[in-house]
């Protein structure tokens, strides 16, 4: 028998910790993923907390703990995008030869993704240009293509003019979706400001 006074070893009250972040992570991931696949048919309009709670299989509550509000949520979908961009580079690097080439093949390439799902591109796109919170889309789609186009020791001011080409292509896929643009103009539109943008890189 443990001694009256003997203290509990963690691992006999408490799960294993790294199990616990595990688990964490497994159903933060779960409510993102009920939340893109709701955007996707009925966009932001549809992301509603109960509805993704209920889609997820989590009480309220917890989803309240992990995004205390629809854009802290909306924000986690789209950096769930951005990772699966990043992961695609990683596997299959851009093969051109010059640094607006390979930062147009990233664009392009994350046009034709968000496009697949029309719904939520436009949904995520639109609520990232009203967000009331700050969003990583625009910084991490700028360090993407600094590092495609630039490699780890650009200047300071080449993240500036990344971040300006990563901002006339949401404008440009914020077109698309209002059937003002075609793929082909996209891609024009986007070779034409990545000349002129990294034209020093």
């Amino acid at each position: 028998m443990r001694p009256p006074h003997a203290t509990i070893p963690a691992h006999d009250n408490q799960p294993d910790a790294g199990a616990r972040t595990r688990s964490q992570r497994q159903r933060r991931k779960r409510i993102v993923q009920a939340a893109a696949a709701l955007a996707s048919r009925g966009g932001v309009e549809a992301m509603q907390m109960r509805t993704v709670a209920e889609r997820a299989g989590v009480a309220l509550g917890t989803l309240y703990r992990y995004f205390p509000s629809k854009m802290d949520l909306v924000v986690a979908v789209v950096g769930e995008e951005i990772d699966l961009l990043e992961s695609s580079i990683e596997r299959r690097p851009p093969s051109a030869t010059t640094a607006p080439g390979r930062a147009v093949d990233v664009l392009m390439r994350a046009t034709r993704g968000l496009m697949r799902e029309p719904e939520l591109a436009d949904a995520l796109i639109r609520s990232l240009i009203l967000a009331e919170v700050e969003t990583p889309f625009g910084d991490r789609m700028a360090e993407l293509l600094l590092r495609v186009a630039g490699g780890p020791d650009a200047p300071e001011e080449h993240l500036v003019l990344t971040g300006l080409l990563s901002s006339v292509w949401v404008q440009e896929l914020l077109e698309m979706l209002r059937g003002r643009r075609t793929h082909e103009q996209i891609q024009r539109r986007i070779e034409i400001a990545a000349a002129r943008l990294l034209s020093d890189f």
